[in-house]
């Protein structure tokens, strides 16, 4: 049941207090003219709107709050003040159906057209990103910030612009947003969307949404209707006679074979994609059995990591430690993007001949399939 400022809206109806009046105020530039105001009261709390009308003061009679008289214009004047007192008593009554505890000002501004668009998209992605910090690793706020990439890419090709008030998501268009992602056609080598790689970026920005409702920048909830169905996907691993010959290929491009060596070394440690690139040479240790180990945490979970350094593991860390890159960065390898690592695998894959879909990800499933690792 929503709240405002502490109160709940359906117990505070009852206690509500709403009326109208109609005033006239004397008009200055002319004595015997009254200009019309409506007044609105709720709970004792008064605001006026001019009514742009004048009457003479001798056709006005303050207790009925109406024109006096038969003539044509005081018909119409009276007609005019019974419209607006239905239009006041309407908002007041729609504003109370949605769940609102209406103000004098609210009703006010309602009337008159001026009606507070609300947050909108990129606000809510802005405020996630400031409250997520530090809650959520760098991997996981980069995943955002391209599902908001993706919102802006639907917008501009659905609408002709890049930014929404959050009053316009509702079912349609959350389901137009997943047909615009499965049939999205990417520019670089990547093959389109799957149904899980969709419902990854639909989860995250339903996420978002719900931290914009808790905020009250949104009344309802636009996914309430709406199923994320996930697909069980048997996730693969390369055999032995696969890696070798990922391992024995050449390649002339410095990219390729830099992603080939990165690739390797996941499936000597079983590391995944951040751990690899943020790994830093202090998490490097000469361990009392005379072996070097990799002694840090997952960057994911914050799950402690010990983890032998195998000799072709330490093959691949002695050939790029010293890189200008690396040092910059004060890490073991160059910094490189998940995005262009796993296009770059897509070509190592095509180029040996693999038929298995080649990403990072299915570096860890191989070392936890391959026993001989260990």
């Amino acid at each position: 049941m929503k709240k405002v400022i502490g109160f709940n809206v359906f117990d505070m109806k009852e206690k509500q207090t709403f009326g109208i009046q109609f005033v006239g105020r004397k008009n200055r530039e002319k004595e015997k003219n009254f200009t019309l105001f409506a007044r609105i009261t709720i709970n004792g709390v008064v605001s006026e709107i001019s009514l742009k009308q004048n009457i003479s003061s001798d056709d006005w009679n303050p207790v009925t709050e109406s024109g006096k008289g038969r003539k044509v214009e005081i018909k119409e004047l009276n007609q005019f003040l019974d419209q607006v007192r239905t239009k006041l008593n309407n908002i007041y009554r729609e504003l109370m159906v949605e769940g609102n505890l209406p103000t004098v000002v609210i009703v006010k501004n309602h009337f008159l057209g001026i009606v507070e668009q609300g947050k909108s998209i990129l606000d809510a992605f802005d405020y996630h990103k400031k409250v997520a910090q530090g809650n959520l690793s760098d991997n996981t706020l980069q995943h955002y910030t391209t599902t908001e990439k993706y919102v802006k890419e639907f917008l501009e090709a659905q609408f002709k612009t890049t930014d929404v008030y959050l009053r316009a998501i509702n079912y349609k268009f959350i389901t137009d947003f997943e047909y615009f992602l499965r049939n999205r056609k990417p520019v670089d080598h990547q093959k389109p969307m799957q149904n899980n790689g969709v419902m990854k970026h639909i989860e995250r920005f339903r996420k978002v949404i719900g931290l914009a409702q808790k905020l009250d920048w949104l009344k309802i909830d636009p996914f309430r209707n709406y199923q994320i169905k996930f697909k069980k996907v048997e996730m693969g691993y390369l055999e032995p006679d696969e890696l070798q010959k990922i391992e024995g290929t050449k390649f002339k491009l410095e990219r390729l074979e830099f992603t080939k060596d990165i690739f390797i070394f996941s499936c000597y440690t079983g590391l995944a994609y951040i751990d690899v690139i943020q790994l830093s040479p202090e998490e490097i240790h000469l361990g009392t059995d005379g072996n070097y180990w990799i002694i840090s945490s997952r960057q994911k979970t914050r799950t402690p990591l010990r983890i032998p350094i195998l000799p072709k593991a330490r093959l691949i860390i002695d050939r790029y430690i010293n890189h200008p890159r690396s040092k910059f960065n004060q890490t073991i390898f160059p910094v490189i993007s998940n995005q262009k690592l796993n296009s770059y695998l897509k070509e190592v894959a095509d180029f040996c001949n693999i038929t298995k879909n080649l990403t990072f990800h299915l570096a860890r499933h191989t070392f936890c399939n391959n026993g001989d690792f260990k």
